[in-house]
């Protein structure tokens, strides 16, 4: 049963009424409406920048793409310069060789000296424990022989 307060009411309102609730409402705070045009431009922002990210980096690459095709065009569109190109690169393999090769030699030195102190240390503790054990033996000996 429907009363005259329900929003299902069928009866018509007063044009008072419908004016005490055009004000109540230009007077107060408009909130409703704010919150979902900052949520759709928030959105808005967020899906442009979803596609502009990719566009850009994707431009940033084919820059850098160009650049280097035609600094290789450049290097190499005569003789002379693509000759001035493989002696550089050669020069560059030389230095880096002799590099490897000087590290090799310096592992090689240090792993031998490491070898020789290894193998004299081993030598004089060998001869220690000779030279000990000799020791031993010999007064084994002469402990047996003043038993006897």
């Amino acid at each position: 049963m429907p009363t005259a307060n329900s929003a299902t009411s069928a009866k018509p309102r007063s044009s008072a009424a419908k004016r005490t609730t055009a004000a109540r409402r230009a007077t107060a705070p408009k909130r409703a409406g704010t919150p979902k045009r900052a949520t759709i431009s928030r959105q808005s922002n967020t899906a442009e920048r979803a596609v502009l990210i990719p566009v850009g980096a994707a431009l940033i690459a084919r820059e850098r793409l160009v650049s280097e095709v035609s600094d290789a065009i450049a290097n190499y569109n005569s003789t002379a310069k693509a000759g001035a190109q493989l002696r550089k690169f050669e020069r560059r393999g030389t230095t880096a060789r002799n590099r490897v090769e000087r590290e090799l030699r310096k592992t090689r030195v240090r792993v031998e000296r490491e070898v020789r102190q290894t193998r004299t240390r081993v030598e004089r503790e060998v001869t220690r424990r000779r030279r000990e054990s000799e020791e031993l033996a010999t007064r084994v000996q002469e402990r047996l022989l003043n038993l006897v």
